[in-house]
């Protein structure tokens, strides 16, 4: 069977764990922690970055960084992971979900001004595929209207808007780590901050509650209790982990888009025939190859041809339900305006395998099932 996902590994992950073990100091923000930090700082061009244990706990901080208060409104696209909803409605806010382009699965901004009300506070555009949101337009709406701007970039690590890295043009960004990322620690996330004052906040609400990283600075003599706060840090094993990988990023990235574009090439006459669509990539973004994913007629035939595939030892996979038509959606969102795309789309769409060690005849393989599928002949 071809795996639909395999963590990414690319030799010296043991290693560094090994070396992480012999430093002494297993616990958040040791030396691997400190160089995943760098390397995102520097590669990114943010300002600070802080790892956390889940791309889920850096959305919870971002929440409480944008101190929202019960009753709050954020708005963001239903087509989305439920982590992104999760971290506001801890909060005690609202979801709004607006619809999504068509073309990319991402929040659409001709719907986001229309969903706006005097309690809304926040906007969450979330990357799908690593393929960047219409940012100016975003930030614009937010400027106009006094509001925030949370990137949820979990699958934009190291994809660009612009020359701008995913998850540094809004207040705080979100970036995972997750096995099923093209970067992995297995479980982990980062919070990226431009803003000094609100990293500070970030850097208490993230040490429990503490100003222990200023002790540990040399800036105060003794750390204490000084505002709300939990345990975001993960263990430095899962950074030594993540830093061979940043170290390979060009090399994990070259790979995954030789997958991503050996698959668009050879599926394209069956999108030329309008049998199938395939991802779009506007001029704006550089995406990451983090997923391929094709769009059939509809769920039934989807259905089918992943069915198809698997008998044929191939997994592919369908992506998310909308959270607005989730019992949790209901209770804790509204779905502002048509839902015109997000439901249909979201039923047409599949996902291909796409690792970084997948083997690239694999990769041929998986293709040519999809080019001989009955119904595309």
């Amino acid at each position: 069977m071809i795996d639909f996902n395999r963590p990414p590994f690319v030799g010296k992950e043991l290693d560094y764990i090994k070396q992480a073990v012999d430093f002494g100091k297993l616990c958040g923000d040791g030396e691997f922690t400190k160089r995943c930090s760098r390397w995102m700082e520097q590669q990114f061009d943010v300002n600070h970055i802080l790892l956390t244990t889940s791309c889920t706990h850096a959305l919870e901080m971002a929440a409480y960084l944008c101190d929202l208060q019960p009753g709050d409104e954020v708005i963001m696209p239903s087509y989305t992971f439920v982590s992104t909803a999760d971290a506001f409605v801890l909060r005690g806010a609202k979801i709004v979900f607006v619809d999504v382009d068509p073309k990319t699965m991402n929040i659409d901004p001709d719907c986001i001004e229309a969903a706006i009300t005097e309690k809304t506070k926040v906007i969450v555009p979330v990357h799908y595929a690593g393929v960047a949101c219409d940012m100016d337009r975003i930030m614009d709406i937010a400027k106009k209207h006094n509001l925030l701007v949370v990137e949820d970039a979990a699958q934009g690590v190291n994809a660009y808007y612009k020359g701008k890295a995913l998850g540094t043009i809004g207040e705080f960004g979100c970036y995972s780590f997750h096995e099923t990322k093209n970067y992995s620690m297995g479980e982990g996330g980062a919070l990226a901050v431009n803003d000094n004052e609100a990293f500070e906040r970030a850097e208490i609400l993230r040490e429990k509650g503490t100003d222990r990283s200023k002790f540990f600075r040399g800036q105060v003599d003794k750390y204490t209790w000084v505002n709300y706060g939990s345990s975001y840090l993960p263990s430095d094993m899962n950074a030594a982990y993540l830093y061979a990988q940043l170290e390979a990023a060009e090399e994990i990235d070259k790979k995954r888009h030789a997958i991503w574009n050996l698959y668009d090439e050879a599926l394209r006459p069956l999108a030329e025939r309008g049998l199938i669509e395939q991802p779009f990539v506007p001029e704006y973004a550089k995406h990451n190859a983090h997923m391929y994913y094709i769009k059939t007629k509809d769920l039934a035939f989807r259905s089918e041809l992943i069915k198809y595939l698997h008998d044929l030892g191939v997994c592919c996979v369908f992506h998310y339900i909308p959270l607005h038509s989730a019992a949790a959606g209901l209770k804790f969102g509204r779905f502002a305006g048509e839902d015109k795309y997000t439901t249909k789309e979201s039923e047409r769409l599949m996902r291909l395998p796409m690792f970084y060690n997948l083997d690239m005849k694999d990769a041929e393989y998986v293709a040519d099932c999809i080019l001989k599928y009955p119904k595309f002949n």
